[in-house]
């Protein structure tokens, strides 16, 4: 067995020694760098292309469903149903008095003033998910 592995180790030895064209060494060495150079920079570039398609999704996503509550302010908008693809019907607080508001894209009318304030529930982001799931 030693045998073997000494016999081994000067075989690798000489095919080390071996001369072998500089030149094509180093258009071998040359040719794999640059593809390796190409397949590192695509997958850094569609890496980077997938990142930000999560990002814009999540983006739409956060404000097709409204996630975001807005807090500050004078003005609150207490609840949103939508009537129709372009039309919804906005409960809002204005000063503690509640007005019901009808948005279409063209305009923005008053249904009515609320004679008594409206309890309104407030919810968490995994109740709210779940809503928009079911209504999918």
């Amino acid at each position: 067995m030693a045998n073997m592995i000494s016999m081994l180790s000067v075989m690798a030895q000489a095919l080390t020694d071996a001369e072998v064209p500089k030149a094509a060494t180093t258009a071998v060495l040359t040719r794999t760098s640059d593809v390796s150079n190409t397949a590192t920079l695509a997958n850094m570039v569609g890496g980077l292309i997938v990142v930000l398609a999560i990002i814009f999704v999540l983006a739409y996503i956060v404000k097709r469903l409204n996630l975001v509550p807005s807090n500050g302010g004078v003005i609150k908008t207490l609840a949103v149903t939508p009537i129709g693809q372009r039309e919804k019907v906005v409960l809002i607080d204005v000063n503690g008095q509640q007005y019901l508001l009808g948005v279409t894209p063209q305009s923005i009318n008053l249904i009515d003033k609320l004679d008594t304030a409206v309890d309104v529930p407030a919810t968490s982001f995994a109740s709210r998910l779940k809503q928009a799931k079911e209504q999918q």
